[in-house]
């Protein structure tokens, strides 16, 4: 019988096992959801359903570099603890996604493709890994990114070995003159160990949407009123809350945190006015493990109920 695509997603979805068991276990259920269930456990698969419920949020950042040096990616692949993320498989595994990731925007690309010395793709990679190692393990994020006329510099924090840590920073830098890899590559160093320690959300302030700022001015001016504070006065009060946020969240009005007095954007200038280059930071890209992953219990007794209400 033909399964719908929908359904097969939802079986997924709920019990982590892979597409093709899903939609074998449908058809041998002819549709019904439950019944399909219950095929999958008695398959041997349930050890891969109750890890999908258990949460990863260690792991490994892992970053990869083309050639050239001109596109350069990150990805999060998530375990449920450090131990696994020092298993040399588990390793393999990362770098892999990451080198492939340089290809491709979208973690459901990735999944698809092939892992390299494999006839399986990644995605049934990862699920091999997972049934082996006996944890739940997923690729969570990635971003890629790349320069016209430059580099892509990348900086790991917390590595563990080459290009695999806890948290991880690309940066573009380009040049409007002659190009020397090695000098952008030693003011990127510089800029991405700055990223890793002090999180900028925008490379400049012409990239943070004016319903932002006008929200920042919004909250100000309705605390001041709130406050007695006559019109003119909330409206200044309003004017440094937007400098302070520019320079708390934009990278180029932050402060180097290496040298803590010179902004971002001097301190490029700088750089260029003493060796006589012209780079400038084109984009950045941050990742930090477990980020926003809240490490709750999962109640598995529950999610089965789910198949059934």
């Amino acid at each position: 019988m033909e399964i719908p695509a929908g359904l097969v997603k939802e079986l997924r979805d709920k019990t982590g096992a892979g597409m093709m068991n899903c939609k074998r276990a449908l058809i041998e259920a002819n549709g019904d959801v439950v019944a399909a269930f219950e095929y999958l456990r008695k398959k041997g698969l349930m050890d891969t359903v109750r890890k999908s419920f258990r949460i990863a949020a260690d792991g490994l950042i892992a970053c990869s570099t083309s050639a050239n040096r001109k596109t350069a990616s990150i990805v999060e692949i998530n375990s449920e603890t450090d131990f696994v993320a020092r298993n040399e498989k588990f390793q393999e595994v990362a770098s892999e996604v990451a080198k492939t990731a340089l290809e491709y925007d979208f973690i459901d690309q990735i999944l698809k493709s092939k892992f390299q010395g494999s006839d399986r793709t990644i995605y049934e990679e990862i699920n091999l890994l997972a049934s082996v190692i006996d944890e739940n393990i997923s690729l969570r994020r990635c971003k890629r990114i790349s320069a016209k006329n430059g580099i892509i510099s990348t900086y790991i924090h917390g590595a563990i070995k080459p290009g695999m840590g806890k948290i991880g920073v690309l940066i573009g830098i380009e040049s409007n003159g002659e190009f020397c890899s090695n000098t952008a590559d030693e003011l990127g160093k510089k800029i991405a160990m700055h990223v890793a320690a002090a999180s900028p959300t925008y490379l400049s302030s012409e990239y943070i949407p004016q319903s932002v700022i006008a929200k920042e001015k919004e909250i100000v001016i309705a605390q001041a009123k709130d406050n007695g504070k006559p019109d003119d006065i909330a409206e200044k009060m309003a004017e440094g809350r937007v400098k302070k946020f520019l320079e708390e969240n934009v990278l180029l009005n932050q402060i180097f945190v290496i040298d803590g007095k010179t902004k971002i954007g001097d301190f490029v200038a700088n750089f260029n006015k003493e060796r006589g280059t012209k780079f400038s930071i084109s984009t950045f890209e941050k990742l930090v493990l477990g980020e926003s992953i809240e490490k709750l219990e999962s109640n598995f007794a529950e999610e089965v109920k789910s198949f059934i209400a």
